[in-house]
């Protein structure tokens, strides 16, 4: 039930990340949430789009050292509170996050988080044991 997320190696220099995201734009890629964690020389570009196998084409076609990770999509209440509550699930379960991320919808009810977590299989079944839904690659695509 994992989400597909794209990872790009961006470096760290005036218009990459503009060169990057209109390649995507160019293969009909849409960006549905996305993160940038950068260093000195490049940046690390976390994205989860509408076609995940199409944007892994575009990204080679340029260059670009690119990876597919599988992560944990979960819709918690907008809320205060809601993300503690989400977070002490993993805890509890004694399950390690290594980061996360979240993204807006065309809702005012819901956020919708990305997870990276060591063990997916074991957050999947604690989050829902706790109640929490999670999301698909084809729930994103119809935000």
């Amino acid at each position: 039930m994992a989400l597909r997320q794209l990872s790009v190696m961006v470096n760290n220099e005036k218009g990459e990340l503009a060169r990057v995201t209109r390649t995507l734009a160019e293969a009909g890629v849409n960006l549905k949430a996305m993160s940038i964690a950068d260093t000195e020389h490049f940046g690390i570009l976390r994205v989860i789009v509408n076609d995940t196998d199409k944007a892994m084409e575009a990204m080679k076609s340029i260059g670009c050292l690119t990876r597919i990770t599988e992560v944990v999509g979960v819709k918690i209440s907008d809320q205060p509170g809601k993300l503690a509550e989400a977070l002490d699930v993993l805890s509890r379960a004694d399950i390690n996050m290594e980061y996360l991320y979240a993204f807006c919808a065309r809702t005012e009810k819901h956020a919708y988080l990305v997870l990276r977590v060591t063990d997916n299989a074991a957050a999947e079944a604690a989050l829902e044991a706790a109640g929490l839904h999670l999301i698909t690659d084809a729930d994103v695509n119809k935000l």
